[in-house]
Order: structure tokens, then C-alpha cells, then sequence
């Protein structure tokens, strides 16, 4: 193994001040340190986009799938189903319209960090290529209604509606759909995709009651208030001293506008991100004519093989993802690398990351004057411990002497807010308007916290099923539970582009339901023996992810600093789990199909 004097650093040293730096950010109350956006903070989570007056008489017909969420998850849950032969496809959505994520999040300076190419889904079947290599967020959320065009899913959708229970009817082997509009809904089969990144997160800061300035998240942009676009131009703010709190990856993307629009722009960090080059263009029409039937799904491939460190003759994408990816693959050739032992591997891996830490903290010095405020930017962690960013004038930003950072990470955060504005330490900082660049309630869907009550046979609580944490035959499905499925990466498979992921799941159950027709089977259901199974598998093969989450900062990647193991991803990664997939589904549906009628 290399040394400290090759390496030009002492890995002794880096270990021990992450460690510090975990520990300086670590709370006792993990996720609690948050709040939803209910009661008499609702207002947070109002929907600017619909219309209030909307009113609909309720339904209580039948569907041959209902499909939870409208987001990309669901449009191709839906496109899926539909190829599967299915006609009666209902998607239920909060929002107004198709979307999810990006019919919420219109926040200034919004795009995908993930390579538009790649990331937008069903772009040969819809028939585009985006105009971006990153695309904004307009953009996709145009995508989005044309998928819902494409495959006919407008026809029976539900919007600004919000399922309240999900209950087996062992009777009539189907699903009874209730919802916050009345409705009374039947299906034999339910898809639930409610999503990762819609619903606002709050901190939970005492005094943000008091406050007597203006606030809202960027998730439920204020242009009213902001003045602008999109595209900027926040004319509102000229007057204004604006405070952000946090510093993710939405906070990447609209510091620099903020920066440049407001009087004054405090920006509230307990941890700071990595920020690597971005480097969006338009894309090159010659190059779009040039494709060719199957491209998409081979540079989607490519991609998740590239990232992920499997061996690919090309990078097709080379962006600064595939990028990092590569750089172990110069340390040590991909074809031998899985012949190491377990513990070389793990070092070589730390050591990869150490060096990719150590360029974007190096980047940091390069781009932010100030010496003080370039400390305070650097990240101390595992490359991975939190979701990378992108941007080529978010570190400038802090270059203007409008824009002052405020380090949260001794304080707890920030301690309170006030009438006037939000205090850390012993100041109090004076703003106009507070924006809570906060995230979302990720990997707190509906049926894991118990706010959506699903009942299987026999009336059992799915929520208590769970008790242990989730219990499913490869992610999608658990025994008691008929014809439910689950999209999303608990025990299944997660990547940074998690769009890809999402088709892979909606074309598995698409492919498990058309076999069932084909059967004609009526329910699809695993035993406990292999949902049991799989929660072992999970727990075996997530050792590894769970030391390394366990070490990294506090966020929503690790639970706050308290992963759960049995809520990880497949841990030999997403190309292996997609193998065990296809291997399941040309020798193994017996194992969820066994109830032919």
C-alpha cells in the first residue's frame, strides 16, 4: 500500500478529523431534529401551483392498477403497466399535475445533476432529446406531461388528491383506495411511488413562529414575493436581506442567484457540500441527429456501469460523476480489481477517496478569496457520505461582499429565530426573509412512518409488519400484501441516477404482473420464507455500507447518523441486483406466482 510520503498526505490524519468533523455535527435527536410542514406550519407545504377552488365529485369505481404518485416513478410504473396490457391505469398525485419532484421544485438556477441524457426517462419512446446536457427543471417537468401524453395516463388521473388508506378486501382479492377527497377506489393492483423529494423538511428551530418577515422553502417558491424566474432575476429582493438555511444540493443551485439579486445574503451552513465542476452546454444537434435506435438504454448502461466501477470500454458521458468513478480504475486496473482481498479493496477505495477530497477542497482554495470563509467551505467526509454537487459560480458567490456564510456546525444549528431574524452564538442576524433550503422527507415515505395506513390480509397493519423495519422480497413486495408494490431503494437498488433505477423497478413489475395475467394468477405474493430470506440477504451484503454511513456526517444518506440496516440497498450494487432480477424473472416467478387460479 502506498505510504504517506507517496501520497503526499497521512491518511491517520484525514481519518481523524472527519471523525471530528462527524462529531461536531452529530445530534442526539437524529431525524426529530426536524418537522414536518402540518398544522400550524402547513403553509410550508401548500401547494402555490393548484387551484384552490378545485372540486370533484368523489369516485368509487374500478381500476385494473392504481398507481400512488405521479413522479417519474409513477409515469413509468403507468407507461410500464400499460405495455403490460393493462387499460384501466389511475396515478394519484398532491400536485396539480405530472411531475413529482420537478412539478414541486421551481426554485431559481433548478436543473438535474445528473446528465440529461441519462437521467430523463422513456426519451426514445417519447421521441426527444433535451436541448441541455442539464436539463432545467422546466424542461423536465415538460418531459414529464409529454410521458403522460405518450401513454395515455391523463385519461384517469387523480390530481391534488391524497390517498389516506390503502386495505385488502380478502373477499373480492382486490384493493379498496380511499383518499382525502372521498373517494373510494378499487384495483387489483396498487404501485406505491410517493417519492423521496417532495415533501418539504423543516427545521425544527425554535421561535420560527415569531418571525414577522417573510418565509417559505424552496420547494413552494414565493415568486410573487422574489420577483423572477426560473432564470433569475429576483427583482423583489433588491431591498431585501435574505437568509438561506442550508447548504445542499438545492442551496448549490440558488445561492448564486440570490447572491446576485438581494441587498444582503446570509447563507446558514452546518455542513458544507463538495462542489465540482458542472460544465452544462447546449446540446449539439449533429450529435442528436446522429443517434441511433437503442441509445438511450446504452448510454443509461454506461453510465451506471462506469459509476459504479464495472469495466466499460468508453465513458460515453465523462462528466465529473463518471470521472470520480475512474479515478480508482488509474490506481489499479477494473479487471483485477474484484480478485483483491475484501480489506485491500476497502483501502485502495479509501485512499481513491481521500485524493478526490482533497481535489475539491483544493478547488475550494482556488475559487474563494477569503481564507477564513475557504475553510469553512471545505468538506471533511467520505466523498459518498453526502449527495455530491456541481456548480460553476456557487463557491464565487461567496467571493462579493454582500454575501456573508454563517457556520452553524458548533451551535447545533441555528438556535432560534426571532421577530428580527435567527440567531447563532451570541448574533443576532437581521433579514427581511428567511428561505429553508432544508431537503425533504427522504426514505419517509407514507408507509414507513405509519401516515399512510395500508392493511393486508386478515386486516394486518403493514406499518406493524414493518415494526423491525421493512420486510420485502427484493424491495417490491411482502407476504400478506397482495399485489402491492413498492418503488424506491429499500432493498432494492440504489444509484445517483436514481431515474434508471426507477425504470428497472417499473419494468420488473410491469413484466411480473403480465406474467400473472398470463398465468392468470390473481394474487402476487412472495412466502415469508423468501421475504425472509431477502431481509438477510440485505443485512449480509449492507456490512459495509452501514460502517461507512455509520462514520460519515449526520444527513439524510445516513439517517442523520443512525442508519438502519435493513434499510439499505442491495449491497453488491445496482448491475448485480439487476442480474439477480432478470435471473429471478426467467427461473424463479414461481416464488410470487403460486396462487393460480
Amino acid at each position: 500500500m502506498p505510504t504517506p510520503q507517496d501520497l503526499g498526505f497521512d491518511p491517520d490524519e484525514l481519518r481523524a478529523r472527519y471523525r471530528a468533523e462527524r462529531d461536531r455535527r452529530i445530534r442526539p435527536d437524529g431525524n426529530a431534529q426536524y418537522r414536518r410542514p402540518e398544522g400550524e406550519f402547513s403553509s410550508y407545504g401548500a401547494d402555490p401551483h393548484a387551484d384552490p377552488d378545485y372540486r370533484r365529485e368523489p369516485l368509487t369505481d374500478r381500476m385494473d392498477a392504481i398507481v400512488v404518485g405521479g413522479g417519474f416513478g409513477g409515469l413509468l410504473a403507468g407507461a410500464r403497466l400499460r405495455q403490460a396490457g393493462l387499460d384501466r391505469i389511475r396515478l394519484i398525485d398532491d400536485g396539480a399535475d405530472f411531475g413529482g419532484t420537478w412539478y414541486w421544485n421551481r426554485y431559481p438556477g433548478i436543473h438535474c445533476d445528473i446528465e440529461s441524457y441519462v437521467y430523463l426517462p422513456l426519451l426514445e419512446e417519447v421521441g426527444y432529446v433535451p436541448e441541455w446536457k442539464y436539463s432545467p427543471g422546466e424542461e423536465i417537468r415538460q418531459h414529464s406531461r409529454a410521458i403522460g401524453r405518450k401513454f395515455d395516463l391523463y385519461r384517469d388521473a387523480c390530481f391534488q388528491t391524497k390517498v389516506t388508506s390503502l386495505r385488502w378486501d380478502d373477499n373480492e382479492a382486490e384493493w379498496v383506495v380511499e383518499t382525502d377527497r372521498g373517494d373510494r377506489m378499487r384495483a387489483q393492483f396498487v404501485v406505491v411511488s410517493s417519492g423521496t423529494l417532495s415533501t418539504p423538511k423543516l427545521p425544527g428551530i425554535p421561535g420560527i413562529e415569531t418571525f414577522t418577515g417573510h418565509t417559505f422553502h424552496t420547494s413552494r417558491w414565493d415568486y410573487d414575493y422574489t420577483g423572477g424566474t426560473a432564470e433569475g432575476g429576483l427583482t423583489g429582493l433588491a431591498d431585501k436581506k435574505v437568509a438561506v438555511v442550508g447548504t445542499g444540493a438545492t442551496a448549490i443551485q440558488v445561492v448564486p442567484h440570490l447572491g446576485r439579486d438581494a441587498e444582503h445574503l446570509y447563507v446558514f451552513q452546518r455542513t458544507p457540500s463538495t462542489v465540482d465542476v458542472r460544465g452544462n452546454r447546449r446540446t449539439d444537434r449533429e450529435w442528436a441527429a446522429s443517434l441511433t435506435p437503442g441509445w438511450h438504454r446504452r448510454r443509461r448502461d454506461n453510465f451506471l456501469s462506469v459509476v459504479t466501477g464495472r469495466p466499460a470500454e468508453e465513458d460515453l458521458v465523462a462528466d465529473a460523476w463518471t470521472g470520480s468513478a475512474q479515478l480508482l480504475q488509474k490506481l489499479i486496473p477494473s479487471d483485477s480489481y474484484p480478485d483483491l482481498p475484501a480489506e485491500q479493496r476497502e483501502q485502495l477505495e479509501e485512499i481513491v477517496d481521500f485524493q478526490k477530497m482533497n481535489e475539491l477542497r483544493d478547488r475550494v482554495d482556488r475559487l474563494v478569496e477569503d481564507r477564513a470563509t475557504a475553510e469553512l467551505l471545505k468538506p471533511w467526509y467520505r466523498y459518498m457520505c453526502k449527495r455530491p454537487t456541481f456548480s460553476d459560480d456557487y463557491l464565487e458567490t461567496f467571493n462579493r461582499p454582500d454575501v456573508t456564510l454563517v457556520d452553524t456546525a458548533d451551535h447545533g444549528g441555528v438556535e432560534r429565530i426571532t421577530e428580527r431574524g435567527m440567531v447563532v452564538g451570541d448574533r443576532e442576524y437581521e433579514v427581511d426573509c428567511i428561505i429553508f433550503a432544508t431537503g425533504f422527507q427522504v426514505g419517509i415515505s407514507g408507509v414507513l412512518s405509519g401516515k399512510l395506513p395500508v392493511h393486508g390480509r386478515g386486516g394486518i397493519s403493514l406499518f406493524e409488519h414493518w415494526g423491525r423495519g421493512p420486510k420485502t422480497l427484493h424491495g417490491f413486495y411482502s407476504s400478506k400484501f397482495p399485489n402491492l408494490f413498492h418503488l424506491g431503494p429499500l432493498q432494492n437498488a440504489a444509484s445517483v441516477n436514481f431515474v434508471h433505477i426507477l425504470d428497472e423497478q417499473a419494468t420488473h413489475v410491469g413484466e411480473v404482473v403480465a406474467e400473472a395475467r398470463r398465468r392468470g394468477v390473481r394474487c402476487v405474493e412472495p412466502t415469508e420464507e423468501a421475504e425472509n430470506a431477502w431481509v438477510a440477504t440485505i443485512e449480509e451484503k449492507s456490512a459495509d455500507q452501514y460502517k461507512f454511513h455509520l462514520e460519515c456526517t449526520p444527513g439524510y444518506y445516513n439517517n442523520e447518523g443512525m442508519p438502519h440496516p435493513r434499510r439499505f440497498s442491495y449491497g453488491d450494487g445496482p448491475v448485480a441486483f439487476h442480474e439477480v432480477l432478470r435471473d429471478w424473472r426467467a427461473n424463479r416467478m414461481d416464488d410470487v406466482l403460486a396462487d393460480a387460479e
